[in-house]
């Protein structure tokens, strides 16, 4: 049997594909569904059948199209409710393809539809070999309980401590793990790097398997989430009827730099510059918001824009922005309002001024704070606040910045950090955008800080 994993950094989502003689098995596809039609025919495969492994809630999915270019059959939970035609698989289902076969494990808990999948290659051995556990079992965390309309989080906790404990800590400790989903994923607060894993490694090392009392798992596990984007609903029931194929995509529309600054000026448009962040602090559109294309783009776009804002997008190619387009479309966020005729160089050549944005390093902002010349404002999130931070410094977590940016102080300079510069990049933007007049960027942030050897404080959040 053949099994690939494909996984997409900037969302830190994995998919996988399985082929047994001609037939093959696509689960968790993501939205651009070409590569997967790639490796098939690379293979000498037809894709047959296509899993979900629940309503995944941080990105679209790209089952619908992938269905409709191979004539795949769809597979959801039973109760996911999904209204394009698809088979609701029930606990225990069997899917045979080629050698191999798929047995589903009813999983409810990170969401009321979800499932796994029991994978056994009859050509190895007639027990099951691996387990795809979506956004059940990560590997060293669990599935967030809070992503659903119709349970609260502590009844979902209840069902993922059963599901956990009398479906997949029964499976014997060789079964390899293979998730959903990375470091760096909001669906869960504590994943490792690594890719797979195995039954008997989580039950020794993930931290919510070692809570042996259903009461403490539903009190740990519904305690001190991290924020929730309010795109992710919006993404499941994306997913639940089906999203368009990409190839629906209007094309883009170029705005004239005038035109621009009357949409920034006087219709509150967003204009969302998605050129490094080295660029951008050099010269940038005023009231523009920059989230580079280096890093999480795709999240913290979908978690700062939302998908009812569409923004104006400003870049340097046309390949930079076909980039953008993508990824934004792998979160939902198709409806761009067009891009900036020119890019910054043409805004500059329309005679308009450029904004800039100060930056300092981590020693300056050590002496600065002595000298009591400069506030720092963290930006990360709360787990990394909690392991280390500048003394004295105020907390606003860049998840909370759609809701409100911080009510602070400003009868100082404002340098902002986060751990590596990515997401003050971010923040610094929108406080610029929000009137803030004196805001400084932290360049390397809390890790050039940490390098520099510079004094860490621990403990309690000081929130601003």
């Amino acid at each position: 049997m053949y099994l690939e994993q494909f996984y997409l950094g900037c969302l830190a989502h994995a998919s996988y594909m399985l082929g047994s003689e001609t037939e093959a098995v696509v689960v968790d596809p993501q939205r651009d569904v070409d590569l997967y039609l790639q490796a098939a025919e690379e293979h000498g495969l037809s894709i047959r059948h296509i899993f979900e492994t629940h309503l995944h809630a941080d990105f679209v999915s790209g089952h619908k199209e992938l269905a409709a270019r191979t004539g795949a059959q769809i597979y959801f939970g039973a109760s996911a409710g999904a209204t394009f035609p698809h088979v609701a698989v029930p606990d225990g289902f069997e899917l045979r393809f080629g050698q191999a076969r798929i047995n589903v494990l009813e999983t409810p808990g990170h969401t009321p539809e979800s499932i796994c999948l029991l994978v056994t290659d009859n050509e190895k051995a007639e027990t099951p070999q691996a387990v795809l556990t979506g956004d059940t079992l990560f590997l060293g965390d669990v599935g967030r309980p809070d992503l659903s309309r119709t349970h609260t989080p502590e009844q979902l906790a209840g069902m993922l401590y059963d599901s956990l404990h009398n479906k997949l800590m029964k499976l014997p400790d060789e079964v390899l793990v293979y998730p959903a989903h990375g470091a760096g994923s909001l669906c869960g607060r504590n994943m490792r790097a690594e890719r797979s894993s195995t039954i008997g490694t989580e039950r020794l090392t993930n931290y919510a398997l070692q809570i042996r009392s259903r009461e403490e798992f539903v009190k740990q596990l519904t305690s001190n989430l991290p924020a929730r984007p309010d795109y992710f609903l919006q993404d499941a029931e994306i997913n639940r009827g089906g999203a368009s194929s990409l190839s629906e995509m209007p094309e883009l529309k170029a705005i004239a730099p005038a035109e621009l600054k009357v949409m920034l000026e006087e219709e509150g448009v967003m204009a969302l510059d998605i050129r490094p962040g080295d660029q951008f602090v050099a010269g940038h559109v005023p009231g523009s918001v920059n989230i580079a294309l280096s890093g999480q783009f795709a999240t913290w776009a979908g978690t700062i824009l939302g998908l009812s804002s569409p923004p104006v997008l400003i870049a340097d190619s046309p390949e930079q922005l076909a980039e953008a387009r993508l990824r934004l479309a792998r979160v939902g966020i198709e409806a761009e309002r067009g891009y900036l005729q020119g890019g910054v160089r043409g805004w500059k050549q329309a005679g308009f001024d450029l904004a800039q944005l100060p930056e300092i390093t981590a020693q300056e902002l050590q002496r600065r704070l002595s000298e009591n010349t400069v506030r720092a404002l963290d930006v990360r999130r709360e787990p990394e606040w909690m392991a280390g931070h500048v003394a004295g410094a105020a907390w606003w977590p860049l998840d909370r910045f759609r809701v409100s940016p911080p009510e602070i102080d400003l009868s100082l300079p404002l340098a902002v950090h986060c751990q590596s510069g990515y997401r003050s990049m971010i923040a610094c933007s929108l406080l610029q955008r929000a009137g803030f007049k004196n805001v400084i960027n932290v360049a390397g942030g809390f890790a050039a800080w940490q390098e520099a050897q510079l004094p860490v404080a621990t403990g309690a959040s000081q929130e601003v």
